[in-house]
C-alpha cells in the first residue's frame, strides 16, 4: 500500500493495527532468519557464541562452542544508572511524539536530509532538549566516541501491542558518519545482524570510500571471523540502559534490523547521528553544514 495510514505507517512498512484493517500479510522475518547459522555477541569477552537466545551472553565467561569475533560493535553495560534512565524517562515523556513506522513513535531533533538526492538543510532544528544534555556529555566517557558530534537525535519508542519492529537495513552514508549511537533507556531487545549483499547505490554505500575509517579498536591476528559470504545471522544484546556503537564492518556490511519478537516491552531508545567528513570543518561540504553544526551545540 502506497498510501499513509492513520497509524503512521506507509508503503511495505505495517503494523499490528494496519495489518489486521487491511488485510496485509507481512513476511515472518524471525522464522526465515532462523534458518540461516546464528550467533549470539557477548559484551564482556567481545566475541561471539554459537546460538540464537540473546540470553547466551549471560553465561560468560562458559560459552557453548568456540568463540569467534565480530569487529566494529561496542556495547557498554549500565552506561545509565537507574536513577539517570528514570530522569531521562521522565523528561522525554514531557515532549511530543509523533507517529511513526512499523509500530513506533518518534520525537526527532535534526536537520532535514534528502537522501535521494543528498539534499541538506536546517529545517526547524534549533538544538537539543537540555533534558537530554547529560547523555551526550556521557559521551566523553567512551574514547571510541572521541570527537563524536551530534546532529541528530531521535527517540524511538516501540510498542509491542502494535507489533513494532524495523526491517533490515543500513542507516544512510552520504550524511551520517561512521559511528552509529544508539542509547537503549527502557526495555531489553536485540539487534540482529544480516550481511548485505544488495548493490553499493542502495544507502549511498558508494560515498563510503571517500571517508576516513575509524581506526578498529582490536586488531584481529590469527583469530576467527564471521565470513560475511556465509548464511549467518548475528544477534546483538540491547539491555536496558547501555550504550551500542555500530562502525566499520558492522557499520557497512551489514544490515541491523529490530525483530517484532524481540520486542516483548515498551522499549525506548535515543539514536545519534554524526556528519560524514565532508559536511564537517575543513570538508567539502563545511559551509552547507555549518549553519547546522552551530544549532547541533545549542540546548533549549
Amino acid at each position: 500500500m502506497e498510501t499513509v495510514r492513520p497509524c503512521g505507517c506507509k508503503g511495505i512498512r505495517s503494523c499490528l493495527i494496519c495489518e489486521a484493517e487491511y488485510k496485509i500479510s507481512k513476511l515472518d522475518l524471525k522464522n526465515e532468519l532462523q534458518k540461516s547459522t546464528s550467533y549470539v555477541y557477548c559484551p564482556y569477552c567481545d566475541k561471539l557464541s554459537p546460538g540464537w537466545d540473546i540470553n547466551e551472553y549471560k553465561k560468560h565467561p562458559h560459552h557453548d562452542g568456540n568463540l569467534i569475533d565480530y569487529p566494529g560493535v561496542y556495547i557498554k553495560l549500565d552506561f545509565l544508572n537507574k536513577n539517570e534512565a528514570e530522569e531521562l524517562m521522565k523528561a522525554l515523556e514531557c515532549l511530543p511524539w509523533q507517529a511513526s513506522q512499523s509500530g513506533r513513535r518518534k520525537q526527532n531533533f535534526g536537520p532535514k536530509c534528502n537522501f535521494k538526492k543528498q539534499k541538506l538543510r536546517l529545517g526547524m532544528f534549533d538544538g537539543f532538549p537540555r533534558t537530554t544534555q547529560f547523555v551526550q556529555k556521557k559521551f566523553e566517557e567512551i574514547p571510541l566516541l572521541h570527537d563524536f558530534k551530534t546532529v541528530e537525535q531521535c527517540t524511538l519508542e516501540y510498542d509491542p501491542k502494535r507489533g513494532a519492529s524495523i526491517d533490515p537495513h543500513i542507516d544512510d552514508c552520504w550524511i551520517w558518519g561512521e559511528r552509529i549511537v544508539t542509547v537503549n533507556v527502557l526495555g531489553d531487545s536485540v539487534l540482529t545482524m544480516t550481511p548485505y549483499r544488495g548493490p553499493l547505490t542502495r544507502y549511498n554505500l558508494d560515498c563510503v570510500s571517500n571517508y576516513d575509517s575509524i581506526p578498529e579498536k582490536d586488531v584481529y591476528i590469527n583469530s576467527q571471523t564471521v565470513n560475511i559470504d556465509d548464511n549467518v545471522v548475528v544477534r546483538l544484546p540491547m539491555p536496558a540502559r547501555s550504550l551500542m556503537i555500530l562502525y566499520g564492518p558492522a557499520r557497512y556490511k551489514w544490515e541491523h534490523s529490530v525483530l517484532r519478537q524481540d520486542v516483548t516491552s515498551r522499549r525506548i531508545c535515543l539514536a545519534y547521528r554524526e556528519f560524514t567528513s565532508p559536511y564537517l570543518e575543513n570538508g567539502k561540504h563545511y559551509e552547507e553544514a555549518s549553519e547546522i553544526l552551530r544549532q547541533a551545540s545549542l540546548f533549549w
